[in-house]
């Protein structure tokens, strides 16, 4: 069974060949695969390197964690479980890797699913006003006082609407 490290804090002028020769002096069969941005094509500062058994990766692991990569100071530890779909921030997830820059160490499981809720409300709320027509009056967001009063055009039939309203609530 192959196992998937992950391998952090690479340079973003990264020569993959001097990578590549460093993990195959580990004796064993390893292959690399090192993450790119898609427009610029330079390392996003990680990749995965795959062994061939857990043994293996523990070795890997023990004599490269901490190891100086051009100036860089490489880490690795054993990859996450793939995950597939979109992450927190409705991005896509790009090669199926767990995303890890959405929840900070310090933020509680039960923190990030509080905040998920809230996120999609926002996207729901901004994708809702995105789907309105425009009539080529700008309108200014109002406040939460502005909120509450009445359209000026029709402040005296609102007034008026209320007069009768409350005189047939007197008559009951």
């Amino acid at each position: 069974m192959s196992i998937r490290l992950y391998v952090g804090n690479l340079p973003a002028e990264l020569d993959r060949q001097a990578l590549e020769k460093i993990f195959n002096e580990s004796g064993d069969s390893v292959s690399l695969k090192v993450i790119t941005d898609r427009k610029t094509g330079k390392c996003r500062g990680f990749g995965f390197v795959t062994v061939g058994s857990d043994e293996v990766a523990d070795v890997v692991i023990e004599k490269f964690n901490g190891y100086d990569f051009n100036g860089a100071v490489l880490k690795l530890e054993k990859a996450l479980p793939r995950t597939k779909g979109k992450a927190e921030d409705g991005s896509d997830l790009e090669d199926g890797s767990s995303d890890d820059s959405t929840q900070s160490e310090s933020e509680s499981p039960a923190t990030s699913t509080v905040a998920a809720p809230v996120k999609a409300a926002a996207k729901r709320k901004k994708r809702s006003n995105n789907n309105k027509k425009t009539t080529g009056t700008v309108s200014s967001s109002s406040t939460s006082s502005e909120a509450h009063q009445p359209d000026p055009r029709w402040a005296s039939d609102l007034e008026r609407l209320k007069q009768i309203l409350e005189a047939q609530g007197a008559a009951k």
